[in-house]
This record gives structure tokens, C-alpha cells and sequence, in this order.
């Protein structure tokens, strides 16, 4: 991934510097983009090995939610609404669903 495509899931600038972030300026909906890219990260971490959990976002999904893009895009298109769905989904995988 790359930091501009990190940017725009954090929904940031394109100047912004990731490095420079101000932890007590952080908005809530901010909080929340990170919190599902955590969760994202540890639900995929915990059902594939590192290699594959490392690549899957940028590959193509067959999943429907996906319609053949791959879940980056398909968070990077769909905000908010895309992250929480896909950390659903993963949640839900994980779980046995």
C-alpha cells in the first residue's frame, strides 16, 4: 500500500504527512477509520499467513462486496461505510460465518 492510498483510507490530505499527525487533534471519525484499519489488519493477520495477510487488500476479490476490485479499492471508493463492512465481513469470516 501505498502512503498515498494510506491517506486516502485515513481520508487525509494529500500533503498531509503521516508522520505528523497530531494524536490530540485526531477527530472521531479519524479514530474510527483507524480502528477498523486495525481491525482489518489483526482479523487478517489471525485467519492467513502473514504473506497473504499482508497482500490481500490490494488483490482482486471475487467476494460480491467487492464486484472484482480489490477491498483497497473498494475501501479507498466507499469511505467509512466500505471499512466497516469489510471489517464485518472479516469479523464474521473469522468467527466461523
Amino acid at each position: 500500500m501505498t502512503k498515498e492510498e494510506s491517506r486516502q483510507l485515513l481520508a487525509l490530505a494529500p500533503a498531509t504527512g503521516l508522520d505528523h499527525l497530531d494524536p490530540a487533534q485526531i477527530s472521531e471519525e479519524r479514530l474510527f477509520r483507524i480502528s477498523y484499519l486495525l481491525g482489518i489488519y489483526k482479523a487478517l493477520h489471525i485467519s492467513h499467513c502473514d504473506e497473504l495477510a499482508d497482500c490481500w487488500v490490494g488483490l482482486p476479490n471475487t467476494n460480491v462486496m467487492f464486484g472484482g476490485q480489490s477491498p483497497l479499492a473498494y475501501m479507498i471508493h466507499g469511505g467509512m461505510d466500505a471499512l466497516r463492512k469489510v471489517r464485518k465481513m472479516l469479523d464474521a469470516h473469522r468467527a466461523g460465518n
